[in-house]
């Protein structure tokens, strides 16, 4: 008898962000996803700001519950800001929070834009790097669903092109399913090229005579910044040099990625799990 048809209950306390976020990942019988990626998997300024969420495990996890014909599911968040593939592995990070996680059904693998900062002779380490991350996905979660994710659009047009072409190669090489996210967060963001994103900007920077009025909005830190998750401060802020600089995903930005997530598992989880 498998251990989902036992309905064993497994408590692994996960490391989430920058370790500061404990989270319990319970498994009951659920459909087990996780989730690996960078700073544009983690979110961890929206948590910051809005920490009861919906972040973007609970939009995937909500909108899944909402098909009634699929199991109840638990999504993991690993994503973490700044990781890149060698990074996870080289750090100890992948063994300690990823490799013994508990029934995993799905993993979703979306790397890319800091291995395109921090990895020389991106075209051969990437997909090397990722070949290695694979293998070990595939001895630690054999029975696992494993799905390479393009990035979403972030930089300039050809790097994001660039990179989904190796996302590609890896998921073709590997003979894995791809998930182009990168398309629908395109033509989102065709309704307004900063709805996406968050604004995070150097208080340093915000006119001096203007600072007692941001201070609400201010985090604190040797270099302060201005953090705001939507537009309010455009009308007064909009026009100065690199207002719109940062391009993480805000709450918006991560419920279109959500929304997606779940209309591409949705008709996996049909085929493999529907009562």
């Amino acid at each position: 008898m498998s251990c989902r048809l036992l309905m064993l209950v497994v408590t692994a306390i996960l490391v989430l962000g920058s370790g500061s976020t404990l989270v319990r990942a319970e498994h009951e019988g659920k459909v087990q996803i996780l989730l690996l990626g960078d700073s544009t998997t983690e979110g961890s300024v929206p948590r910051r700001h809005v920490p009861q969420g919906p972040h973007l495990e609970d939009v995937i996890r909500e909108l899944l519950a909402a098909e009634k014909d699929l199991p109840p599911t638990n999504v993991i968040n690993l994503g973490l800001s700044g990781e890149y593939i060698r990074r996870l592995l080289d750090s100890g990070r992948y063994e300690k929070a990823a490799s013994k996680l508990p029934g995993i059904d799905y993993v979703l693998i979306r790397y890319g834009l800091n291995d395109n900062a921090r990895r020389e002779n991106l075209a051969e380490n990437f997909p090397k790097d990722y070949h290695e991350l694979i293998g070990r996905l595939k001895n630690d979660h054999p029975q696992a669903t494993l799905v390479v994710m393009t990035v979403i659009p972030y930089g300039d047009e050809a790097t994001s092109r660039r990179l989904n072409e190796l996302n590609s190669q890896v998921a073709k090489a590997e003979d894995l399913l791809l998930f182009d996210i990168y398309p629908r967060y395109a033509e989102e963001l065709k309704r307004g090229p900063d709805m996406l994103n968050y604004r995070r900007f150097p208080l340093e920077k915000i006119p001096e005579n203007r600072r007692e009025f941001v201070k609400p909005f201010v985090v604190p830190g040797q270099a302060p910044t201005v953090e705001v998750l939507d537009n309010r401060l455009d009308a007064h802020f909009g026009q100065l040099p690199g207002w719109f600089g940062d391009r993480h995903p805000n709450l918006a930005g991560y419920h279109v990625i959500g929304d997606e997530t779940a209309k591409f598992l949705a008709p996996l989880i049909r085929a493999k799990f529907a009562r």
